[in-house]
């Protein structure tokens, strides 16, 4: 498979699981994160849907799009590893939604930071949240949720947390 077909699928996955995210958690009041803004691609498209809830944007260092920025009351600069466990210390488990495309292109390496960030994230959601990652995660309380139509197999993942 070609490396622009990887992409397509990506994005097409991408693009799929977000909007059963977005429906599925619509209900909820918490604010949405996102977690890498790139070029702002996701931010753009979960502000175009409309929603009454803030989106909070997670980077080191904003590199986007003019029309994809966030206003700077809702950018949240530094390491992810540090800014997520502050905000839970601040906010605590309220967040509806939370989306991270995080990794490069080394597969390998991004499995190691999912490892990594899988027990700063899981905190953070609300009864009822759900996560979307372009890579696997690995929580403890959040399930697997089945991909809706037009995902591809292994290019995005979803995961609700259940319960108390």
């Amino acid at each position: 498979m070609s490396r622009l077909d990887l992409f397509i699928d990506r994005m097409v996955s991408q693009r799929a699981c977000l909007d059963l995210a977005v429906a599925e958690t619509e209900d909820l009041q918490g604010p949405i994160y996102e977690l890498g803004l790139g070029n702002g691609r996701t931010y753009h498209h979960l502000r175009e849907k409309g929603l009454s809830r803030d989106i909070y944007v997670f980077e080191r260092a904003v590199a986007s799009h003019p029309d994809s920025t966030p206003p700077e009351d809702r950018l949240i600069l530094g390491e992810v590893t540090d800014t997520l466990p502050d905000i839970l210390g601040r906010w605590g488990p309220t967040a509806s939604l939370i989306h991270a495309d995080l990794g490069g292109h080394n597969r390998e390496k991004n499995d190691l930071f999912a490892r990594k960030i899988s027990p700063l994230i899981e905190p953070m959601l609300a009864i009822g949240g759900m996560m979307v990652s372009s890579d696997r995660m690995y929580f403890e309380r959040l399930s697997q949720q089945p991909l809706p139509e037009g995902a591809v197999e292994g290019r995005c993942f979803i995961y609700r947390r259940d319960g108390a």
